[in-house]
């Protein structure tokens, strides 16, 4: 099913009904301020196993991200930050980047493994925001990229997406054509802050 959504002038009412099939234990596509990202509700097991099935992967070896509604929630899943992480994030965030973080014994139970880490997103668009907020949970999440490509090709027109993956999944949020590059990618679980993959979103240290 494809669900067009105005991301400047949002109906809750669709928001509403994202976040039932979610709740549902649904898979959706929807747009964020990087790519176009597949997710499932974080607390719904079997929707996670549906999301590692989907990028035919084992769930104890994925490494999906969780989005959070905003920097309070992190603390739920990882260990206490440091002030200069906890002032990175609170910079960059909400925006086009994923935090590696060190996890707490929260992520292990929702992946279904020994995971000591976990990125971390909180993207500055409005209509994962509103899904997020409306849930009341994060989303488990992975970008969406044409696996058959020996390049890595991001989906950005929405009708192409539903034309490909309609039958794989439980909602394709039409919300605009999706951004080229993928999030920033920064691992925080060092000595140091690092950037592991350049993406959208620019780091300032």
């Amino acid at each position: 099913m494809l669900l067009e959504i105005n991301p400047e002038n949002m109906d809750q009412r669709l928001i509403n009904q994202v976040v039932d099939i979610l709740q549902g234990g649904g898979l959706i596509i929807y747009p964020s301020d990087s790519v176009y990202s597949i997710g499932c509700d974080a607390s719904n097991r079997e929707a996670i196993r549906k999301l590692a099935r989907f990028k035919n992967q084992k769930l104890n070896k994925t490494r999906f991200s969780i989005i959070c509604s905003d920097i309070s929630d992190i603390a739920s899943y990882t260990k206490q930050l440091s002030r200069p992480v906890f002032k990175v994030l609170k910079h960059h965030l909400p925006g086009p980047f994923t935090f590696i973080l060190e996890a707490n014994n929260e992520i292990p139970k929702i992946f279904d493994s020994k995971r000591k880490e976990i990125g971390i997103r909180i993207p500055d668009h409005p209509i994962t925001q509103a899904i997020v907020d409306a849930m009341g949970t994060p989303l488990v999440t992975s970008s969406l990229h044409d696996d058959e490509d020996t390049i890595m090709d991001y989906f950005l027109d929405p009708y192409q997406i539903y034309e490909r993956f309609d039958k794989q999944v439980d909602l394709i949020i039409d919300g605009g054509p999706g951004k080229l590059y993928a999030s920033t990618v920064v691992d925080c679980t060092g000595e140091d802050i690092e950037v592991i993959r350049e993406g959208i979103g620019i780091l300032q240290l």
